[in-house]
């Protein structure tokens, strides 16, 4: 069986591309990127050199290569390997980081490891581009305390901004609101944002934004509308987005939820 390889950019500030492969016996020669490579392995080990040092990661690590530093990969041992890959814009993690992803390329962290999983997940649906830029801000805060050599700071508790957040993701239910912007209107970092509000709340801004969808989504379905009319009239996607997250939140589809 030859590579399977899917390869995308998402509709997401700061990912240029995504990158999901499955190599049974593919070597990459020494190349560079203009952007940082978030790599986590999914099965197998890869070896590679950085700047002329050796490295392996496997399934435990979550592995940053710097832009414009030489770098190869390939299985170990000649054995394939899956990964998958998110390329953040150069500017992302500072340009004086560079040197600290050269000396120490990877972490054995599974807090971040989930983090860049719930990442991935997000950024296989279009309709879920708030929710990815959510967990960016989490992942890209996690992976800058690592390169600083630091713990992530401790959001403190801030209820004027979160009433602020939750009144803006209100008044954007439908037509839906950035979280950089979000961030620009409040005068603050989109992280804090997220982590401000989750620690007061709970609960993920995205969260908050997709419940407060599903409440009206209800009520719609409940007058007789249709689910793909609802979808629309909500802010989802698409039916299926629709369909995705009721069922994740309900445990059963608009259409049975409705009785139809």
């Amino acid at each position: 069986m030859g590579p399977v390889v899917r390869a995308w950019r998402p509709p997401v500030a700061g990912v240029s591309e995504v990158l999901h492969a499955d190599f049974p016996d593919h070597a990459y020669p020494m190349h560079v990127h203009d952007t940082w490579t978030l790599l986590v392995v999914d099965r197998g080990c890869v070896r590679y050199a950085l700047d002329r040092h050796q490295h392996a990661t496997t399934c435990s690590h979550v592995t940053l290569l710097p832009p414009d530093v030489p770098h190869d990969g390939a299985g170990l041992a000649g054995r394939g390997f899956r990964k998958r890959v998110l390329y953040l814009d150069a500017g992302a993690l500072g340009s004086q980081r560079v040197g600290r992803a050269v000396g120490r390329p990877a972490w054995n962290d599974p807090a971040l490891r989930d983090e860049v999983d719930a990442l991935h997940g997000s950024l296989l649906h279009p309709g879920d581009a708030f929710e990815a830029e959510n967990r960016l801000a989490l992942v890209t805060s996690r992976l800058t305390a690592h390169l600083d050599g630091r713990r992530e700071r401790t959001t403190a508790s801030d209820p004027a901004l979160v009433r602020r957040l939750r009144e803006l993701l209100d008044d954007h239910l439908v037509d839906g609101i950035g979280l950089t912007e979000a961030g620009r209107l409040l005068g603050v970092h989109p992280t804090h944002l997220v982590r401000a509000f989750s620690r007061s709340t709970g609960i993920a801004p995205h969260r908050y934004l997709t419940g407060r969808r599903l409440d009206v989504a209800r009520r719609l379905l409940l007058e007789g509308r249709a689910p793909a009319e609802v979808a629309a009239a909500v802010g989802f996607h698409d039916q299926a987005h629709l369909g995705r997250h009721f069922k994740r939140l309900l445990g059963v589809t608009p259409a049975v939820y409705a009785g139809r």
